[in-house]
């Protein structure tokens, strides 16, 4: 049997580093998250901003960081300070609304110069994340904030719902619309559709929170699982 006399004093150095990193970690690491997921949302609005202002590099590292990240299609993403905050493509057949085609004057069908393009003075500068990833991203945060003012309090979704409510929305909006554009014989019987901004947002910010109420609640069962019991040593 391993004594405390018998371990090295490095080793026992290490595990008890690891052993206060672990036991930080089950503590904050639902303010650890939140911070993260701050920073991230954080950036991708900074950057129209940064643009807006002139700070055109500083805005360029933000959309290069991001663009691995997310498609920054021009036409499914927001815009700050133009005329509109959203420019769907003529295929949405949103009222109301100039389409993405008739203020930039470019293709709907060319995905590439979409991506590329990150706005100008009249129709404003994009996001550096579409419309569905900020409201995932921004539901999570919400429900991450929520669960802390809680005090982890409340219980995990069962991952049934999650599928339901979380994954079968967007799924439903996302994949019809892809299967919708794919230019495959077997398909033209599928109607085209693109969808708008609104759907986006829905979806994916449902997305978001049922993920988040998924999995947070989850963590925290974990690592109360593996906190010793009073009286057990």
């Amino acid at each position: 049997m391993t004594t405390p006399e018998s371990v090295p004093p490095e080793t026992a150095g290490e595990i008890s580093l690891s052993s206060r990193v672990g036991s930080w970690l089950s503590r904050n690491y639902l303010g650890l998250i939140n911070v993260l997921l701050a920073i991230y949302l954080f950036l991708p609005l900074l950057a129209p901003v940064l643009m807006k202002t002139g700070q055109t590099r500083s805005a360029d590292v933000i959309y290069r960081f991001y663009r691995p990240l997310c498609h920054q299609l021009a036409f499914r993403s927001f815009f700050f300070f133009g005329e509109q905050l959203a420019y769907p493509r003529e295929l949405a057949g949103v009222d109301g609304l100039i389409t993405y085609e008739e203020a930039s004057g470019f293709d709907g069908e060319d995905f590439t110069t979409a991506a590329a393009f990150r706005g100008n003075e009249q129709m404003g500068y994009k996001t550096a994340l579409c419309q569905r990833d900020l409201a995932i991203y921004g539901s999570l945060l919400l429900f991450g904030l929520i669960f802390a003012l809680s005090r982890r309090k409340i219980k995990p979704l069962p991952w049934f719902a999650w599928l339901l409510l979380a994954l079968g929305p967007m799924g439903l909006d996302g994949v019809s619309q892809l299967v919708s554009q794919l230019d495959l014989p077997a398909l033209q019987w599928f109607a085209m559709r693109e969808s708008t901004p609104f759907l986006r947002v829905l979806t994916g910010a449902m997305f978001g929170w049922f993920t988040g109420w998924f999995g947070l609640p989850s963590i925290e069962e974990v690592i109360n699982e593996k906190k010793p019991r009073g009286g057990q040593k």
